[in-house]
């Protein structure tokens, strides 16, 4: 049961950023869990739709530092 419990309460917490007014921060979020599994060139795609996609944005900002500094690594 307590399995059960721990799975909806990790979806009904993944689906709140969806709901949020905060275009991007979805894909961001993403992107930074890419990274940190060493999946960088996911990470680098996400964060270029979000650069695409939301241009001018606070997210659209972060994910293009992001880029920069991934980008640098390689």
């Amino acid at each position: 049961m307590k399995k059960y419990l721990w799975i909806l309460l990790f979806i009904c917490c993944s689906a709140l950023p969806a709901c949020s007014n905060d275009p991007g921060r979805q894909q961001i979020e993403i992107a930074q869990f890419e990274e940190k599994q060493n999946n960088k060139e996911h990470a680098i795609k996400l964060y270029e739709e979000v650069v695409s996609k939301y241009a001018g944005s606070p997210n659209a900002k972060l994910a293009q530092e992001r880029l920069n500094a991934l980008k640098e690594d390689k």
